[in-house]
Formats: C-alpha cells, structure tokens, sequence
C-alpha cells in the first residue's frame, strides 16, 4: 500500500496472474471509493491450469503488464497483492470450541476459538491461505454470527480453511519478484472475484460464482453470507477456442478473433443466412462458412462445460441452497447465449457479473475479465480499513487475523 504523494490517497495494485494473461491493476482509494487508474494486460504462455510451468516466461508477462498498468496510471507500485487459484487449492470445513473467560464473549475469545478451529494437521506442503468463519455457537444455540457481548460458558466456531501447495505460491512469487513487485499478500482467485462481483445479497441468499478463466472455471459458493465451497474444472476458454480451430480447420489465433466476433452458444440466436469469413492453414485460400456452423461447435462445448457444473454442485448438495443462482464471470463468461444456456441447463437463474462499485477508469474495469484483479484490491482496502498491518510477504499465521477482521468479527 502506497500513498499518492499529491493527494495523500492510498494507491493499491492487485497483480492476476492467469493461464492465458497476466492482468495488474492500480487502484486510487479517495474519497470512501475505489477509482481504478491503471489496467495493463500481457499475454502469458507460462501458466497451465494455475501453475507455473516457465517462470522466465511468466515473469517477463507480468513485467509488461504492470510497466503498462503503471504508464496509465501515472503511479509507480512496489506491492501488489497476489491471487492464487488451480488445482492445487484444496479447502474443508473445521470447527474448534473454548471456554468462555469472562462469561461474555470478547474479541479474545474470537480469536481464541478461530485458532482452535485452525488447529488441524496441514500437510508440510502446504499452507494456509484463508480461514473464513462461518458461525457461531454459544451454549449450543446455533446461527450466531457477532458473538462479541453475548453471555455463556462454551464457544464454538465453524471455519472453512482453504489451503494451496507452498511451491506452487512460491513459484508465482518469485515470478511476481523477479518483475520487481513485492508481494502484500495472496488471495484465493474466486474469492477476490466475488469481492468485486457479487452483492450482500446474494451471499446470504446463496450463490454460486464461476470465474470462467482461460484454463479453468473456478468455483466458490456462499450461503447465509459465509463461503461453503470451492472447486475447478479443468476446462476453460482455451477449449472453446481449441474445437473452433479444430471444427473450422484455421488456426488458433483465427479461432480465438471468431470466438470473439461471431461467437453464440445458442446457433438459434443467430441468422440462418450469415456467412463469415474463416482463414485457412498453411496458405490456403479463406473460405466462407456459415455462421451457424461456428455456433454449433462452441454449443457442443458450452453444453458440456454447465453440465459439469451442474454435476460439481449436484454432488456436493448445493443447488438446492442457490437462492440468488449462478453467476458468471471472467473473460470465458463473454461468449454470447451462454448465460441464456446456463438458464436451461443449470436450471437456477443465471447472470453474467463484473466489478460495479468502481469509480475512475469504468469502461476498461467494468469487464468480467477484470473481475479478479479489481476484487484484489477490494480485498486489500477491506484488510487495511481494518486497521491491520500489512506486511511485505504473506505470513501463515497472520491469515486468521486478517480473514477474522475482513468479514467484520
């Protein structure tokens, strides 16, 4: 976190760093509002399914995007804080119970009973990222969520801990270095994308957010205002635009620009009669096919991909607790009918989401591809409007504090 030497506003920058790009942002704090100053995005083909596989490669991405992010913002940053996501995150549920000191709850007895729901066997691989609470439990009364002032003898806690591989973090750490950025401290992906997509509302009513990145659609559920789950399918945009390219016979770059541009999940939304355009391979001459034939193979893939989310939450007993439905976002969620698709297939009520409460560069932020790094900087504000100190790198133990103080108990 850095102060604008003009303005004495705070100036946050959040750093996402995706299979298929790298977006950072800057974020000016003036005023109670968020006001974005600078995006920059650089294509990435060091990233497979959240995981660095070429660290020189994914370094030099990030270094273009934050260099562009800091020429529009005027602003140069130090810090950014990191999100984290792929296979690698896994997540369960804890709880943990004291006795109460003073017979009334006090905020030592919050931080007390989290620290003994914490109190499970992590792999040495592994670290804690998140310890959100969900509730609480007083004497056996349940559905408690601001305990503090309450009277009674035993507290019990409910906690979803989230964990990811500490060589997978610390891999994209030292990319995030070697471009000259310190890291303020790591976000799980989905969760900073329901930071800035997702309203009150649909957190108590309960809601399912798919962030449908390049490589992956991650996952991450809330009911009664507390998340309940987080998952990945390993399918993404690169595989829309894999069967283009393979359907169509063209390339991949051409197969992206089609998805883009003439792209529909749903063939019956567009004209029978619309031809496009489709490059050829090895130097051939383009040909002309029909639009609906373009259509139809992302319809296939579309199909397929809700389905398996619908399987995912079927499972795991959850569509039954989507009062507010499913939520689209990410650079994925742009394809045309998808959320008209989601409505049949996933049958809950479906939208697409992007950051809303953002002031300053509106046209460039308010896109679902930025969704995860603008809710990087919700996330950082919200920790240090709580008065936490930040630190330089992130430190396992200090998460509690922080997830305790964010979700305001």
């Amino acid at each position: 976190m850095a102060k604008d030497a003009t303005s004495q506003a705070q100036v946050i920058a959040g750093l996402d760093i995706g299979t298929t790009k790298v977006a950072c942002a800057i974020g000016r704090f003036e005023n109670g509002r968020l006001n974005i100053i600078g995006i920059g995005t650089a294509p990435n083909s060091g990233m497979r399914h959240g995981v660095v596989v070429n660290i020189d490669a994914t370094s030099e991405a990030i270094k273009k995007a934050k260099d562009e992010a800091e020429l529009m913002a005027g602003q140069r940053v130090e810090e950014v804080w990191l999100c984290t996501g792929g296979q690698h995150i896994q997540s369960f549920a804890s709880s943990g119970m004291i006795a109460i000191r003073n017979k009334e709850v006090q905020q030592d007895d919050i931080d007390r009973v989290i620290e003994a729901a914490k109190a499970v066997a992590i792999p040495q691989d592994r670290q804690v990222l998140h310890v959100l609470p969900q509730d609480f439990r007083i004497d056996g009364q349940v559905g408690i969520f601001d305990p503090i002032g309450m009277a009674g003898v035993r507290l019990e806690s409910s906690v979803f801990i989230i964990t990811g591989s500490t060589a997978v973090i610390q891999n994209a750490m030292k990319c995030t270095q070697r471009a000259g950025l310190k890291v303020e401290g790591i976000v799980l992906q989905q969760l900073a994308s329901s930071m800035a997509v997702l309203s009150p509302d649909e957190k108590n009513l309960g809601v399912t957010m798919v962030d449908v990145g390049g490589g992956t659609c991650d996952l991450i559920t809330f009911f009664q205002g507390s998340v309940i789950h987080t998952g990945l399918l390993p399918v993404g945009g690169q595989n829309f635009t894999h069967d283009v390219a393979i359907g169509l016979k063209t390339t991949q770059n051409h197969g992206e620009t089609l998805k883009k541009k003439y792209g529909c999940a749903l063939p019956e939304m567009v004209s029978e009669d619309e031809a496009i355009e489709v490059e050829s391979v090895g130097g051939r001459k383009p040909r002309t096919l029909m639009r609906r034939d373009l259509c139809e193979v992302l319809e296939a893939r579309a199909e397929e991909t809700l389905e398996l989310i619908h399987l995912d939450l079927e499972e795991k007993g959850l569509l039954t607790k989507l009062g507010s439905g499913v939520v689209l976002t990410g650079g994925g969620s742009l394809l045309h009918g998808l959320v008209e698709m989601g409505d049949f297939v996933l049958d809950v009520p479906v939208r697409r989401g992007w950051p809303e409460k953002v002031g300053g560069l509106v046209d460039v932020a308010r896109q679902p591809s930025c969704s995860t790094v603008v809710g990087l900087l919700m996330y950082g504000l919200s920790v240090q409007e709580k008065g936490n100190a930040l630190r330089p790198e992130p430190k396992v133990s200090d998460w509690t504090t922080k997830m305790k103080n964010l979700f305001g108990i």
